[in-house]
């Protein structure tokens, strides 16, 4: 796959780029938001939890849109609801056990496998994209074999991974962000993006999206217009919304903030005023 990128619309000016949202599955408020915002035409990804308590419900609402406009990816999760119990680890842990080479590599491979045969048997269809769930694909060993699996389920190829590359010109002013982007990306985005080349495989040219979770709707709406003015073709804006649930989440109220901004009213003014269009990031790859 040519990760060549094509702008939107005559006018080279303006820009296109891909709206991700992340943790369908996790619960019923995250599934609806993703549902609003598809009917919306202002999501063009989401990325799948398939051990969320949501995922198997949330796959048949799925199953039944148009699959050339909102691709579905792979949200590999190792830490918050992996089919294994066993392998589940908060992220400080996974981190300090992934590059302390201490990951039993047998029983990643199975869950790596596991979570893509959930994919599959919910949805009748190999994931569009793959990421990772606080970015876990991208650890040490992690890639080696998610990448390996993916090469055994798809040798032509077909499918992009998630780029974390930071974009530091989308930061301007937020120091806090700017640096966790760019912790973020230092966690392995470079090296999986040589293995990702070497593969064929499709990128992402950067991860928009990565701010602390504070702020309210005022503060999110100020951070996606800096994104959005900041956006160059073929990056990938990712982000977490929610309609209410009675499931304790940690985010709810960032979540109920980000969904208020991105099904707002003011929502396509802002995307003419930073001249960006929303296209699934296939088509910008190709």
């Amino acid at each position: 796959m040519t990760t060549t990128v094509h702008e939107a619309g005559e006018d080279s000016s303006w820009r296109a780029i891909s709206l991700c949202v992340d943790d369908f599955g996790l619960h019923a408020g995250v599934n609806a938001a993703v549902l609003q915002l598809a009917a919306l035409g202002r999501v063009q990804a989401t990325s799948a939890m398939v051990g969320g308590p949501a995922w198997a419900e949330g796959a048949a609402q799925l199953r039944a849109l148009d699959a050339t406009r909102l691709e579905v990816g792979l949200h590999l999760d190792l830490t918050e609801c992996t089919l294994d119990s066993q392998l589940r680890s908060p992220l400080p842990r996974l981190l300090a056990r992934a590059y302390l080479g201490q990951i039993d590599r047998v029983a990643l491979s199975r869950e790596i496998a596991a979570q893509f045969d959930a994919f599959e048997q919910a949805l009748g269809r190999a994931p569009a994209y793959v990421d990772g769930h606080q970015h876990v694909h991208q650890l040490p060993l992690v890639r080696t074999l998610l990448l390996a699996e993916i090469a055994r389920r798809c040798p032509q190829g077909g499918l992009w991974l998630r780029s974390t590359r930071s974009a530091p010109y989308a930061a301007h002013g937020d120091a806090r962000t700017a640096f966790k982007s760019a912790v973020i990306a230092g966690l392995g985005g470079r090296r999986l993006a040589a293995l990702a080349r070497r593969q064929g495989l499709a990128q992402n040219r950067c991860l928009l999206g990565v701010y602390d979770f504070t702020g309210g709707a005022d503060g999110y709406r100020q951070r996606l217009q800096r994104w959005l003015q900041a956006a160059q073709p073929g990056d990938v804006l990712m982000c977490h919304p929610s309609q209410e649930s009675q499931v304790p989440d940690a985010l709810a109220g960032a979540r109920q903030a980000e969904l208020q901004v991105l099904a707002g009213s003011d929502f396509s003014a802002l995307l003419a005023a930073a001249k960006v269009r929303l296209q699934p990031l296939d088509l910008l790859l190709k």
